[in-house]
């Protein structure tokens, strides 16, 4: 919504109700990996880290299947885009394409952030969760190599709701 009312980074009603709807599925390709490396404290090895990334591909994979008989196109494309590549980065050193800037789908570019934010200030099995004051600074970093540049005022705009959601939903 912020996107849209703000119109730093101008995106249709369509796109953004699609993108909130295909949010959920982007880490479906998770499925295909072993529960061993997901819940693995520390960091990965280069075999494990391997595995992992190719969650993008498989979720684009496994959405286009759920998908194929939905007689959405634009919604089918859209939602298989976020979950194939939701960790392209805007310099190209992405996975699992390599995909650089304008090669990467608007709606991927937005739910790649959205998806280290959230990674960055909540806890996971193999982290704490970051200060949000840290958390800001790294995806301010980001922006121009692992971010569309041009997603940087609304995610700034987006900060407070964003904090005080996580705030609200925190759990031990």
């Amino acid at each position: 919504e912020d996107i849209q009312r703000r119109q730093y980074f101008p995106i249709s009603d369509t796109l953004a109700k699609d993108l909130n709807r295909s949010a959920p599925m982007h880490d479906l390709g998770k499925i295909a990996v072993d529960d061993e490396i997901l819940r693995k404290p520390g960091r990965f090895e280069p075999w494990e880290y391997e595995r992992m990334k190719a969650h993008a591909a498989e979720g684009g994979r496994i959405v286009h299947e759920i998908l194929k008989d939905t007689d959405d196109d634009a919604f089918h494309r859209l939602a298989e885009n976020v979950a194939r590549h939701h960790h392209e980065r805007w310099d190209g050193s992405g996975y699992p394409d390599g995909l650089k800037g304008a090669e990467i789908p608007p709606e991927a570019r937005i739910m790649a952030i959205a998806d280290v934010y959230d990674a960055l200030v909540s806890k996971r099995v193999y982290k704490d969760r970051m200060s949000f004051e840290k958390a800001d600074a790294i995806m301010l970093e980001g922006m121009g190599s692992q971010f569309d540049p041009a997603l940087r005022e609304t995610y700034q705009a987006a900060r407070p709701a964003l904090e005080d959601y996580y705030r609200q939903h925190e759990t031990a």
